[in-house]
């Protein structure tokens, strides 16, 4: 008979049920079998079922466990979802909890990228839906910058830093590094700041108006080389940069793993990565699920493995390499202003990404029509089935234009 945990968590909290893996493993698979609506909902659901049904642990601890995982890259539904298999089981529960939630998604996207590549480039339908679902997309991108950049650019020096970082992004400056600079521009800015006192000068003001300067000038050194025809190695790298820079959401993810697929790697076209993003916003998963038909049509079968184990080893690792000392870092004051530095950063360099893609894929008047349509919507309504509507929609314009 399999024994309890014996970690010192799920010993701390004395509503975590002593469950078996493969319990544990059935229920977090139910969950990412029900993961529709995007990662507020998700993470709605599993508050509702673990804290307020069955109290596994309070209120007052999960919303200061979300606190962390917000602050930290990954998708935060699947980081939870680790967090309370950490809980009942140990670092096995975690691996556990973790591959049960991830795997409904990632078969799903499998199963339709290899769809995509045997039947859907050829059949009128399927890329009339394609055709019709990138203009959403391009809207489901602006809709991040206004959603990220509302909560983040609350101050003068973080609009600074966010317009900086979209400056330094189309000179071509490697995007990690746009991050970091931004982080430390932003904790430097915050320490003068605090030190500043009447008449001892510029101060905060002085290192605000250096932000342009300091993110532009390292661009020509940091400028991303191009790179060879994926290997597994090539893959695995893309993967696991995506899922360290997930910072407010899988949107963040998108311009460096356009830059590998497209951009410097040239495995994939602008409007197959398009079509990825388009299949990846109607499954039930988080939305950095689409890396898997990235590394699909970068390396087959392989690829999808290799990068979609990139993606998510971050998710696992915060959790499995110890919450508890994470959680001690982040409540770091010089922390708090690096993050917000590094959220600022992305807010540019999405926006930069927002107009490259819409660049690319606002050519015909469909394409326009269901941008224009599909970010009204999206702006406007915040139901966890909004996205899918949307998508949906633009997918059955796209048909009929394509039939008409």
């Amino acid at each position: 008979m399999e024994q309890p945990s014996s970690s010192p968590a799920a010993r701390a909290v004395e509503g975590v049920p002593n469950e078996r893996l493969g319990a544990l493993f059935v229920r977090f698979l139910r969950f990412g079998l029900l993961a529709w609506g995007g990662p507020v909902a998700q993470i709605a659901m599993i508050r509702e079922q673990l804290v307020d049904r069955e109290r596994w642990i309070s209120r007052e601890r999960f919303h200061r466990v979300l606190a962390v995982y917000q602050a930290l890259p990954g998708p935060e539904a699947h980081e939870l979802c680790a967090y309370f298999g950490m809980l009942a089981r140990g670092r096995s529960g975690a691996i556990v909890a973790g591959l049960g939630f991830m795997l409904p998604g990632f078969a799903l996207m499998l199963l339709l990228s290899w769809s995509y590549v045997r039947f859907g480039v050829d059949s009128p339908l399927w890329r009339g839906a394609m055709l019709g679902c990138q203009g959403a997309v391009a809207a489901l991108i602006v809709r991040a910058v206004v959603r990220i950049g509302e909560h983040a650019l609350s101050s003068p020096a973080l609009w600074v830093i966010a317009v900086a970082a979209a400056g330094s992004q189309l000179t071509g400056a490697n995007g990690i590094a746009i991050l970091a600079l931004a982080g430390v521009a932003h904790a430097l800015w915050r320490r003068a700041e605090r030190s500043t006192r009447p008449g001892d000068g510029p101060g905060g003001g002085g290192i605000a108006g250096a932000l342009p300067v300091a993110l532009w000038l390292p661009a020509p050194l940091l400028s991303q080389v191009a790179t060879i025809a994926p290997g597994i190695g090539t893959l695995f790298g893309s993967g696991l940069r995506a899922g360290l820079l997930t910072f407010g959401g899988a949107y963040t993810a998108i311009p460096f793993v356009r830059s590998d697929a497209v951009l410097t790697g040239r495995w994939m076209t602008d409007a197959q990565f398009l079509d990825g993003l388009a299949l990846s916003s109607v499954l039930p998963a988080p939305f950095i699920i689409f890396s898997t038909f990235v590394g699909y049509l970068g390396g087959g079968l392989a690829g999808a493995v290799v990068v979609t184990a990139g993606v998510f080893l971050p998710a696992f690792a915060f959790t499995l390499l110890g919450h508890d000392h994470l959680e001690r870092v982040v409540e770091a004051p010089s922390t708090h202003a690096f993050l917000d530095g590094v959220t600022a950063g992305v807010v540019g360099v999405i926006a930069v990404t927002a107009w490259s893609v819409g660049k690319g894929a606002l050519t015909s008047p469909l394409a326009i029509v269901t941008f224009v349509g599909a970010l009204v919507a999206l702006l406007r309504f915040r139901a966890p089935t909004t996205v899918a509507w949307v998508m949906g929609g633009a997918a059955v314009l796209g048909m009929l234009w394509r039939a008409g």
